[in-house]
């Protein structure tokens, strides 16, 4: 396993990892009132990360999973939690997954569609951000539908909203908030993708690398356990 040292030196040389988190998922990383500060999955991983390498941590805010790709051309992240996609395999590298997010349609209230089954039929249009993972996903399952790329999420569902598209495929929870503020629209039942969350690192931060499959790995184990001993409480209860 690489030192602390090591993976300092490739991911935090001045003492605090930037990690890039994308606020378009609330079931990954939200902004709480209460607290003060961003919740959730990503921010619990990434304050644990902080914590055993005993440095620093700053959160760095992110529209999409595309604006992400664009800030680490710009050298402005050092840890990034975002989807596994074999298409970054050249430009970084990937942990395990920490958890999957599933992504499913929006669709007007009035539409015939029921399940994501039912938008797979000829002369449908589904809106999709260009850069997401899962619009590779969408392209490869979809037989008669066509994709109309958008440049973020928000915007596939602006061509929805003016009646350019018939569905606007996205993160289920980022639609679920979208239905929920704007009235005559509405979830296809089910999901036409799960996407593993990763923690993505540049491929030249070996150490790095090395560091959060080991680490990701010990999380998912715990997890594990800790589902293993909720089940045990279960039973000796009943």
């Amino acid at each position: 396993m690489p030192t602390r040292k090591q993976v300092l030196s490739e991911i935090a040389p001045t003492g605090v990892i930037r990690a890039a988190v994308n606020m378009s998922n609330a079931a990954l990383v939200r902004w709480d009132d209460h607290a003060g500060a961003l919740v959730g999955p990503n921010a619990r991983i990434g304050r644990k990360i902080a914590e055993q390498l005993d440095c620093g941590l700053s959160l760095i805010q992110h529209g999409s999973a595309a604006d992400i790709l664009a800030a680490a051309d710009r050298g402005e992240w050092d840890i990034a939690f975002i989807a596994s996609d074999p298409s970054r395999a050249d430009l970084f590298s990937f942990s395990p997954p920490y958890m999957s997010v599933k992504a499913t349609y929006l669709v007007p209230e009035a539409s015939s569609f029921r399940t994501v089954g039912d938008v797979d039929i000829e002369g449908v249009q589904v809106a999709s951000a260009r850069s997401a993972a899962y619009t590779k996903q969408l392209e490869r399952i979809l037989e008669k539908a066509t994709v109309s790329h958008t440049d973020s999420p928000a915007a596939a569902v602006h061509l929805l909203v003016s009646s350019r598209c018939d569905a606007a495929a996205g993160l289920t929870e980022f639609l679920v908030q979208i239905s929920e503020r704007t009235s005559g629209f509405r979830l296809v039942e089910g999901a036409f993708s799960e996407i593993p969350q990763t923690i993505a690192v540049q491929r030249r931060s070996i150490h790095a690398s090395a560091f959060f499959t080991d680490f990701i790995r010990r999380l998912n184990g715990t997890a594990a356990a800790d589902r293993d001993l909720a089940g045990d409480g279960e039973e000796d209860l009943e």
